[in-house]
């Protein structure tokens, strides 16, 4: 039986940067209760405690988004940082700027009210770290790095200091890897595509590697399914899942078992034990979580396992996108 193959509290470049960050980022979409998507509700007191085990536990790297609960997550996590006296030194805290919620303006402009939001409720006055979130819904490749466009109101901010390291957070693989080739983007995070059931990401990966850009791995779980089986969330990244895929996690579910391992344990650790993958986004509501997450990132995984899952893994080619 080996061990885990990562230690998921030792920092590690953040790409060309000169950040450190640990191989686990903490997600705080879930804290801003959207029971629509997550089929639960979290409030205030719940979600600031969980910021607290954050700042206070093994994984100095936090995420977030303007977006979150129309802002709600970045005004919990403000609270708690308005109470600590800011960002603990050595702490990483990541946000994305996001297009207007009601006319779906992703201009110049819309990047800068994005991001003062933002600071605004986190209290701070500037991140570390700043991303475009989502652009495939709401602007081309081109609308963005045009005049006037979302890329430029990122570098504005970078260049008067509101942020240091920009980045580029969504799905499409072929879509992130255009915006990794430009060159202008120190990190990428990607979701859904680089998991037990999914290697639609190898591209991007590579493409990132080779520039020098952060990968920053989002949904190792597929949202649900790879935590609790398919005969529990049958939906992968919160959408219908063809069969093959369903039939796929509930085959690895059964191999887990057979060896004693949580399949949630062996989901984490696929990203983990990737070199490629700088760091891991794991969503969490609960300050338990922070713990659970600690123990999966280190349950030893047999090697004889990994074979088998990878034995598994549906060749469905790019069905996410």
């Amino acid at each position: 039986m080996s061990r885990s193959s990562v230690d998921p509290t030792q920092p590690r470049p953040f790409g060309r940067t000169g950040l450190a960050v640990t191989p686990i980022c903490i997600g705080s979409s879930p804290l801003a209760s959207m029971p629509s998507l997550y089929g639960y509700s979290v409030d205030a007191a719940r979600a600031e405690a969980t910021v607290e085990a954050v700042l206070d536990g093994p994984f100095p790297f936090l995420d977030t988004s303007n977006n979150y609960g129309a802002g709600s997550a970045e005004e919990r996590i403000g609270a708690v940082l308005r109470r600590r006296g800011g960002v603990p030194k050595g702490f990483v805290l990541a946000t994305k700027v996001d297009a207007d919620p009601e006319t779906g303006d992703f201009s110049a402009l819309r990047v800068r009210r994005s991001a003062e939001e933002s600071l605004n409720r986190l209290g701070l006055d500037s991140v570390p770290v700043l991303y475009l979130h989502d652009p495939e819904y709401h602007v081309t490749f081109e609308e963005a790095m045009g005049p006037g466009g979302a890329v430029e109101g990122l570098l504005s901010l970078r260049e008067e200091g509101l942020t240091a390291h920009l980045g580029v957070a969504g799905g499409p693989v072929a879509l992130m890897r255009r915006f990794v080739e430009t060159d202008v983007f120190d990190a990428v995070i990607n979701h859904n595509r680089w998991t037990l059931v999914s290697r639609n990401a190898e591209p991007l990966l590579d493409e990132a590697a080779t520039r020098g850009v952060a990968f920053v791995n989002g949904a190792p779980y597929g949202g649900g399914i790879l935590v609790e089986g398919p005969d529990v969330q049958p939906r992968y990244a919160y959408r219908e899942t063809p069969e093959l895929v369903r039939s796929a996690v509930r085959s690895m579910q059964k191999a887990c078992e057979t060896f004693g391992v949580p399949l949630a344990a062996a989901a984490l650790q696929f990203s983990l034990r990737d070199q490629r993958v700088t760091s891991t986004i794991v969503g969490v509501s609960d300050p338990a979580r922070i713990a659970t997450t600690l123990e999966l990132a280190t349950t030893p995984i047999p090697d004889g396992l990994w074979g088998q899952l990878d034995d598994l893994t549906p060749r469905t080619g790019n069905w996410l996108d």
